[in-house]
C-alpha cells in the first residue's frame, strides 16, 4: 500500500503549501473542494479494492476461501425432484451440513461432456478427521454412476482447508452408461470416518460449497481411445535462481498466475493459497513447495505441508504432504505426463487428469496445528514450477467449450508472459497475478477517475476565469487583467499570489 501512502502524503504537502497565501475566491474554494474530494474519493476506492485483494487480513490471519465475485447462490436439495438447475459455464455457492445429501440438476445433450467440481469449505473454528471429506457423482434419471466417483479427504494433516472433488459425464465409444441427451443430477455428499454420508462426523456444523460446471464440446472427428504410454516420468533438476514474489490467492477464482521459475510467499498456520499454471497440449508441469526454516519453537508435526494440483475443471489430480521440525523442508508432486486429449483413457486417475489444457491449480496448505509448535507466522514459502515440451496443436473440437477459455493455456498466463506490462500479484502485492486481475482493472479505473475529476475542475475553473474577465471588460474596468483568457492560479498554484 506504499502506493496509496504517496498519495496521501502528496495531499498533505500540498495542504501545507497553501498556508500563508491568500484566501481564495469562493470559486476557489469550491473547486478546490471539488477537486480534493474527487481525487480522495478515487483513493479510498482504490484503498479499498486493492487490500481486498490481500489473502490476509490486516491483523494478520489468513482471509477466508474468496469465492468468484460471479457465483450464484443456490440451495441444493434433499431429493432429485426439487433439484435446481446447474447452467454450464457458471459457478455457484452452496452449503451442505452434517451427513448431508445434496442434489443439483443438470439438462445434457447427447454430444458434450459434463464436469461438475464441488470445493468444500469448512467454517473457521471447525475440526475434522483424517477421512472427512467431500464425494461427487453425476447420476442419470435410473440412479446409474456416469463416471467413478472418488471422495476428497483432508487425510494426515487433520486440517481444515478448502479441498476438491469432481466427477462427469463423458460420451464416448468406450463410455457405456449415460450416453443419451436428458436430465442428470449431481450428488453432493459429504463424508466422515465411516465413508458414509449418514452418519455422524467429528466436524459438525455446515460447510460452504463453490460448484462449477463445465462443458467440453465433442471433437470433429473420432480419435485414438487409447492413453499414451510412453512418456519421461523422470524428476528434472531443481530450479535455481532468484526466487520472485508473487502473493497467492485465497481461492481458485483469485489464484495467482505463475510462469517457469521459482517464486516465494509468506504462509501461516491454517492458509491455503492458490496459484495458478498455464500448461498447454503436450507439455509437462513439475512442481514443489518448501518450506522455510523456523526461526522458534520446537517439536515435530507428521505433516504440516500439504501441495495439491487441480486441473482446468477443478479435478483433483495430485498431493504431496511433508512434517516439520522447524528446519526447511520440502513437499515436490512426482513427475505428471504430458497433457494429451487422449489421458482421459488411462486407467489411472493421475493420468487420466492430465487430460486438458488450460490453467492447472496449485493449492498450499500450511496445516493450522503448525501454530502450536512454531507460532503464528508468516513462515518463508519457496515454489518451483517448470513447464516443459513444446506446445503441440488442440484436438479439433466439434464446438465451443463453457466457460470459453477454459481450455486455453494462454489465458491463464501472467501478463507479462502473454505480452503485456502489468506486474505480477506478489510484485504488486495484491491481486491474483493474471493481466486481467479485476483488482487492478479498479486500480486503473480509480486512477482514470481522478484524472478525469481533474480536467473537469480545469476546464470549469477556466469558464469562470473568461466569464469575470468578460463582465470586467463590460464595465471598462482598467483593473481587469491583461489577458482576459487567462485564468486565475489555481489554489496550490506555487505561483499564485501570497498573502501580506
Amino acid at each position: 500500500m506504499a502506493t496509496v501512502r504517496g498519495h496521501d502524503e502528496g495531499w498533505r504537502v500540498m495542504g501545507r503549501r497553501t498556508v500563508g497565501r491568500r484566501a481564495p475566491s469562493r470559486y476557489g474554494r469550491a473547486l478546490g473542494a471539488l477537486a480534493l474530494g474527487a481525487a480522495l474519493c478515487a483513493t479510498a476506492a482504490l484503498t479499498g479494492r486493492a487490500s481486498a485483494a490481500s489473502p490476509v487480513t490486516e491483523s494478520g490471519t489468513p482471509k477466508p476461501y474468496a469465492y468468484a465475485e460471479d457465483d450464484t447462490t443456490v440451495e441444493g436439495a434433499a431429493n432429485t425432484t426439487n433439484a435446481a438447475r446447474l447452467e454450464p459455464g457458471r459457478t455457484y455457492r452452496s452449503s451442505i451440513g452434517e451427513g448431508g445429501k445434496l442434489y443439483y440438476r443438470l439438462a445434457l445433450d447427447a454430444r458434450s461432456d459434463a464436469y461438475v467440481s464441488a470445493t468444500a469449505v469448512p467454517r473457521p473454528g471447525t475440526t475434522v478427521s483424517y477421512a472427512d471429506g467431500v464425494k461427487v457423482s453425476v447420476q442419470d434419471d435410473n440412479s446409474r454412476r456416469c463416471s467413478s466417483s472418488a471422495a476428497a479427504h483432508f487425510g494426515a494433516s487433520e486440517s481444515p482447508r478448502p479441498i476438491a472433488a469432481w466427477a462427469s459425464r463423458e460420451i464416448g465409444p468406450t463410455r457405456y452408461s449415460c450416453q443419451t441427451a436428458g436430465t442428470y443430477y449431481v450428488v453432493v455428499e459429504r463424508v466422515d470416518t465411516t465413508g458414509s454420508s449418514a452418519s455422524a462426523s467429528l466436524s459438525p456444523g455446515d460447510w460452504d460449497l463453490e460448484l462449477a460446471y463445465v462443458s467440453e464440446p465433442a471433437l470433429k472427428k473420432a480419435g485414438s481411445t487409447k492413453a499414451p504410454e510412453a512418456w519421461n516420468s523422470a524428476s528434472p533438476e531443481a530450479l535455481q535462481g532468484d526466487a520472485r514474489t508473487r502473493a497467492g490467492g485465497a481461492g481458485f477464482a483469485t489464484a495467482a498466475a505463475l510462469e517457469k521459475g521459482v517464486w516465494k510467499d509468506g504462509i501461516r498456520p491454517g492458509q491455503t493459497l492458490f496459484y495458478k499454471v498455464p500448461v498447454d497440449w503436450g507439455q509437462q508441469i513439475y512442481a514443489g513447495a518448501e518450506l522455510g526454516s523456523s526461526t522458534g519453537g520446537d517439536g515435530f508435526l507428521g505433516t504440516a505441508l500439504v501441495v495439491s494440483l487441480y486441473n482446468p475443471v477443478r479435478g483433483f489430480v495430485d498431493d504431496v504432504g511433508c512434517g516439520y521440525d522447524g528446519s526447511q523442508r520440502a513437499a515436490v508432486l512426482d513427475p505428471l505426463p504430458p497433457v494429451a486429449y487422449e489421458n482421459r483413457y488411462a486407467l489411472n486417475d493421475r493420468t487420466s487428469s492430465m487430460r486438458f489444457a488450460g490453467s492447472y491449480y496449485l493449492a498450499v496448505h500450511l496445516a493450522a496445528q503448525v501454530a502450536d509448535k512454531f507460532g503464528d507466522g508468516p513462515f518463508g514459502l519457496t515454489l518451483r514450477v517448470r513447464v516443459e515440451g513444446a506446445a503441440q496443436a488442440g484436438p479439433a473440437y466439434a464446438g465451443r467449450a463453457d466457460p470459453r477459455d477454459v481450455f486455453d493455456a494462454a489465458a491463464g498466463a501472467p501478463a507479462e508472459a502473454s505480452g503485456g506490462t502489468t506486474a505480477g500479484a506478489g510484485d504488486r502485492a495484491v491481486g491474483s497475478g493474471s493481466g486481467t486481475d479485476p483488482h487492478m482493472k479498479a486500480v486503473a479505473a480509480g486512477g482514470l477517475g481522478t484524472g478525469t475529476a481533474l480536467l473537469l475542475v480545469l476546464a470549469v475553473w477556466t469558464a469562470v476565469a473568461r466569464r469575470r474577465a468578460r463582465r470586467w471588460a463590460a464595465a471598462g474596468d482598467t483593473s481587469a487583467p491583461a489577458s482576459s483568457a487567462a485564468p486565475p492560479a489555481l489554489p496550490w498554484d506555487p505561483e499564485a499570489p501570497r498573502g501580506m
